[in-house]
């Protein structure tokens, strides 16, 4: 006996107002997440039309209906600074972010690092960077695990509490240097050094010596044959 299968059927999509006839396939090519509501049209318009004063406008609606408002707020963000409106995105994600998840609290602190080093808002920089050390400290942050998965230009990677740790101290140095206070970006660059050898923090490190005045120990962190790690 022979089985026959059944006649092909073809797969319908459905037609919107917003997206005319589109298969999941068209979601994926422009990583579109899938529907029509205000943040799924803010995505379209940002994504696919490249228009960011709309996708402002449509990401401000999502937020004030409550649709997707962790990532509503943090693209929006990001399209802001993209358009020259950095401040405005600063005062926005310090006005909303109380309606956001706590599991989003780390993202859009990152997006607001972003923000103050474009706004050359030093002191905000600083102040951010020890708080999230902080978080480390007290074992808060990565929601208290010790590993998590970041993501770089599509590719995602695992990021250990230790490397997270050494990154914020490397910058929390260099903001130190950029304010001229070469004494706490030395502590600063040190610490984060014992942790993961860098050798732009060494360079760093070294031009912190020399401005004050401490040339020797600078040439032989630069020229010695191995750079003895120290935390002050």
């Amino acid at each position: 006996m022979m089985w026959k299968s059944a006649p092909y059927t073809p797969i319908m999509t459905v037609k919107n107002d917003f997206y005319p006839i589109k298969g999941d396939s068209y979601h994926v090519l422009h990583k579109l997440p899938v529907g029509n509501s205000p943040y799924v049209k803010a995505k379209h318009v940002q994504l696919v039309d490249s228009d960011p004063e709309k996708a402002i406008s449509l990401f401000w609606t999502a937020i004030n209906t409550g649709d997707r408002v962790d990532s509503a707020l943090k693209d929006m963000a990001v399209v802001m600074k993209q358009t020259g409106r950095a401040e405005e995105a600063i005062e926005a994600i310090r006005s909303f972010r109380h309606l956001c998840s706590h599991q989003s609290q780390e993202a859009l602190d990152n997006v607001l690092l972003d923000l103050y080093k474009k706004c050359d808002r030093i002191d905000d920089q600083i102040e951010l960077l020890q708080y999230k050390l902080m978080l480390i400290e007290e074992g808060l942050a990565f929601g208290g695990k010790k590993m998590k998965i970041a993501r770089s230009q599509g590719k995602r990677f695992y990021v250990s509490i230790e490397q997270e740790r050494a990154r914020l101290l490397g910058n929390l140095a260099y903001a130190c240097i950029q304010q001229c206070n070469y004494h706490a970006a030395e502590i600063y660059y040190r610490a984060a050094l014992a942790i993961k050898p860098d050798k732009n923090g060494q360079c760093n490190l070294a031009l912190c010596l020399m401005q004050t005045g401490r040339i020797a120990e600078a040439k032989s962190i630069l020229h010695g044959p191995r750079f003895i790690f120290q935390v002050l």
